[in-house]
């Protein structure tokens, strides 16, 4: 434990810093979670994808500004995201059964 008065507030400073980082990447790992669902699944429109990926895309821009992640990370992320969308919009639209 930290016996100097500055040391302390320092201490006071890196736990509130963690605790919001922290929160904010979880933030992140849902949204990137519910782009990479949609990505994935065979109902999912391309529609839907870009409106979860913006959302993620605007989260992970405030990360990286903010030094939550760096910026290299947010970067790949990103490129990930669009090599999902890019994915999705070259894959061919399910035919629906013809009917008996």
């Amino acid at each position: 434990m930290p016996h100097l008065k500055s040391a302390k507030k320092r201490m006071r400073q890196t736990a509130k810093r963690r605790d919001h980082n922290r929160a904010v990447k979880k933030t992140l790992k849902k949204h990137l979670k519910a782009v990479l669902e949609v990505s994935q699944e065979k109902t999912g429109t391309l529609d839907q994808l870009k409106t979860e990926a913006l959302a993620a895309v605007k989260k992970l821009d405030k990360a990286a500004a903010r030094k939550v992640m760096h910026p290299n990370t947010v970067a790949r992320k990103k490129s990930q995201i669009a090599r999902m969308i890019n994915a999705k919009a070259k894959a061919p639209a399910p035919t629906p059964a013809p009917a008996q």
